[in-house]
Formats: C-alpha cells, structure tokens, sequence
C-alpha cells in the first residue's frame, strides 16, 4: 500500500474520476425568499444565481460564500410540488443538508469510475443541472448515506 503524506494527493484513488472540487453543499428549505434572505443577512453570502428547474422539481438559488466563485455555494432548494424529492426530503427530515456536490471535469467518465467500482448513480445518463450544468447522483446507499452529485460545469461558448 502506498504512503500518502496530507500534502500529496491519492492519485491512484481518483484515477479516472476527475475531482476537482467541492462545488456546493445543497440545503433543502420550505421557503425560498426567506431562506435567501436569512442567508444574506446572518452570513452576508450574497445570491449568486436563481433559476427553476421542473425536471427536478425544485426551485433553487446558489449562494456565493465569498466575494469570488472559490469559495463555494450553498444551493438552496425549495420544493415547487408537494411530490417532489425535496418535498418529500422535507417531510422526512426537515430543513437542513440534503446533499454535497462535487465538480468533476466529465460527468460521465467519473459515472463509469465510480460504477467500475461498485458504486450505483441514480441515473443511466446525466441530466441538466443548475445553470446547464450536467448531473448526476452517487445513490446515498453506495455512500454512507450522503446523497452526492457530480457536477459538471457548463462550456462557455
């Protein structure tokens, strides 16, 4: 087994994954406006991006933490149905950390790493996530019962 030191990275553990990053930590809430405000006010993060997403069922606002994209997100996440996944998410745990998201570089060469190694995704192709970005989730199963999303970002044109 190889000796790693805290300085040099386990190349060999996220060979063919593409880690980049913690992208943002996901926050499920009942009240979008009001959880965008509190956030504003008690940490002075600052609303970076707001968008809809149907096919996810939620409405969502990124939260800068810092005055420059390194620092992170947090993504706030509201229910637009009553059948949503974070409508049920809600209903089962409250408010509060559904989720932590990773920027990989493909999306889905570290799909097919991560299945390589036993891991299930909870879809067969990514989907459109945030800000056409692409998508998909490590089953929390697979993953001590963390929900993570692979997120990778969209190309500029």
């Amino acid at each position: 087994m190889a000796d790693h030191s805290p300085a040099e990275p386990a190349a060999d553990f996220v060979t063919g994954i593409g880690l980049l990053r913690i992208d943002h930590v996901g926050v499920a809430v009942a009240d979008l406006d009001a959880a965008i405000e509190f956030y504003e006010r008690v940490f002075g993060m600052r609303c970076a991006h707001r968008e809809v997403n149907e096919e996810q069922g939620v409405s969502e606002a990124m939260m800068a933490v810092g005055p420059s994209p390194e620092g992170g997100f947090v993504q706030l996440l509201a229910p637009l149905s009553e059948s949503s996944t974070i409508a049920k998410f809600l209903d089962r745990n409250g408010p509060g950390v559904q989720q932590v998201a990773y920027t990989v570089s493909d999306v889905e060469a570290a799909g097919a790493a991560l299945r390589e190694r036993g891991v299930r995704l909870l879809y067969d192709a990514p989907r459109r996530g945030t800000a056409g970005s692409r998508i998909n989730f490590v089953h929390p199963k697979d993953a001590g019962g963390v929900l993570i999303e692979l997120v990778e970002p969209p190309t500029t044109p």
